[in-house]
């Protein structure tokens, strides 16, 4: 599940998982667990949401997070 940082027109960045990658198609965007960055709940969202969805119109950019197979990588540093 890739973790996305997404960057929303006149808002904070919003930190959250999807389940896959949107698409050149998509309209909108699932986005589970959303929080800011430090963790904390967004303002304008209950306490209990766990899924939002969002219309990719509203969104400058999104940041793709490593995930744990590419931390893994080890590659080579010459000094």
């Amino acid at each position: 599940m890739p973790s996305l940082v997404i960057h929303l027109l006149n808002e904070d960045p919003v930190l959250g998982e999807v389940d896959e990658l949107p698409q050149k198609s998509d309209v909108i965007i699932i986005v589970k667990n959303p929080r800011r960055r430090d963790g904390k709940d967004l303002p304008y969202l209950d306490a209990s949401v766990t899924n939002v969805v969002w219309p990719l119109s509203r969104i400058s950019f999104i940041e793709i997070l490593p995930g744990e197979k590419d931390e893994e990588i080890v590659s080579f540093v010459r000094e």
